[in-house]
């Protein structure tokens, strides 16, 4: 980190934590009796309250979306590139809110949270969430904070899911929805990749059926793997190849079944880098969130009924070689928008860096987030 913060960086931050004890009923069935959200603010609110701003993260992400926490600290918060003075997300416009998802692991209630009934960390026993109880939990974060509409909502990939979910379920708490990198609802490959890397966490001799914690150990193996494959589908075949190509790490081949190209490095380290920052059991209950989201299903498939009763005005943005979550699903968001003639703004960035591009300062991309949001009226 430099000596000295960049003008357009947010600055020290200091994350925040709010007890909730009002039940929350999730769509599984079950109720939280009482949780926690850890939360970060960046920006001032201004005095009519017009002016916030939601992120929501994505399913490796969490509350650190700006700033840094010391002056000794290497990487600012993972959406840095977007959020600060003079950024798309202006800090000196708006009053931008991130927080960490219910199931998370950097601090609101998740598995690693201890059970009130039995003492223990929660583990496997931590109910299945879906994007609508975050959204919901999210809505009862702002309450606190005053909040009674958000200038915007805004998020990428599994974050756009909750943009989207949230212009459906408060139509009237929010006027513009940024919908990043997303999709309407996973296709088969995608719940394919995810059951994989589900797989890989529950086969790991050291996962114990979810209770890994009270034998001090962590799946580590299968959570690498599972970081591994996710993070193939998170590039294109483009990025990848320049990147790496089929660079050998000493020059020669080896013969053999250790490390030989440079992407093979790569992937090892994203795997280990990963189990020392995130935990099992919620990586789980994030791939699950993913799967299970499907707005239309509650209207016999069709996305437009979905959409029929929101108000907010969209951005939805696509990235040309995002293979995970293709143009042609974020297209099918605006169709459906269009559709029943809600105000809606499309743009496919040219992007070879496959779906990481939304975390990624593109220029024509900055360019289009940043003149969208200068646009909202406070």
């Amino acid at each position: 980190m430099p000596d000295i913060l960049p003008p357009d960086n947010v600055g020290l931050v200091t994350p925040q934590t709010h007890k909730f004890t009002t039940p929350l009923a999730l769509d599984c069935g079950r109720t939280l009796d009482n949780y926690e959200l850890i939360y970060e603010t960046y920006g001032s609110l201004n005095k009519s309250h017009s002016n916030a701003v939601l992120i929501c993260h994505a399913l490796s992400g969490d509350h650190h979306a700006a700033g840094y926490y010391t002056m000794q600290d290497k990487k600012p918060g993972w959406w840095d590139t977007c959020i600060g003075p003079g950024k798309p997300i202006d800090t000196n416009r708006f009053f931008v809110v991130s927080l960490n998802n219910l199931g998370g692991c950097k601090g609101s209630t998740g598995p690693k949270s201890i059970n009130p009934d039995t003492g223990k960390p929660y583990g496997p026993d931590f109910p299945i969430i879906t994007v609508r109880d975050w959204v919901k939990s999210q809505a009862r974060l702002g309450d606190v904070l005053g909040i009674s509409q958000w200038a915007a909502v805004i998020g990428g990939s599994l974050g756009g899911m909750q943009a989207l979910q949230w212009a459906i379920d408060y139509p009237n708490h929010l006027r513009h929805a940024v919908v990043i990198a997303a999709a309407p609802k996973l296709s088969a490959q995608n719940i394919a990749f995810n059951e994989v890397a589900r797989q890989a966490i529950l086969k790991d001799p050291e996962f114990y059926a979810g209770h890994y914690y009270q034998h001090d150990t962590v799946p580590r193996q299968g959570l690498m793997l599972a970081r591994m494959l996710g993070h193939i589908t998170y590039l294109s075949e483009v990025a990848m190849r320049k990147k790496f190509g089929r660079e050998l790490r000493e020059g020669k081949l080896n013969f053999g079944f250790d490390v030989e190209f440079q992407v093979e490095s790569y992937l090892r380290y994203q795997g280990s880098s990963f189990v020392e920052r995130f935990d099992a059991n919620t990586y789980l209950l994030m791939t699950k969130a993913l799967d299970y989201f499907d707005p239309a299903s509650e209207h016999d498939g069709n996305l437009s009924e979905a959409l029929a009763k929101v108000l907010a005005k969209f951005l939805v943005i696509s990235f040309t070689s995002d293979w995970r979550f293709s143009p042609a699903r974020s297209r099918e968001i605006v169709n459906a928008l269009l559709n029943k003639r809600k105000d809606v703004s499309y743009a496919e960035i040219k992007a070879h860096e496959g779906h990481d591009a939304f975390l990624m300062p593109i220029p024509h991309y900055m360019e289009i987030f940043k003149t969208y949001m200068q646009q909202i009226v406070l």
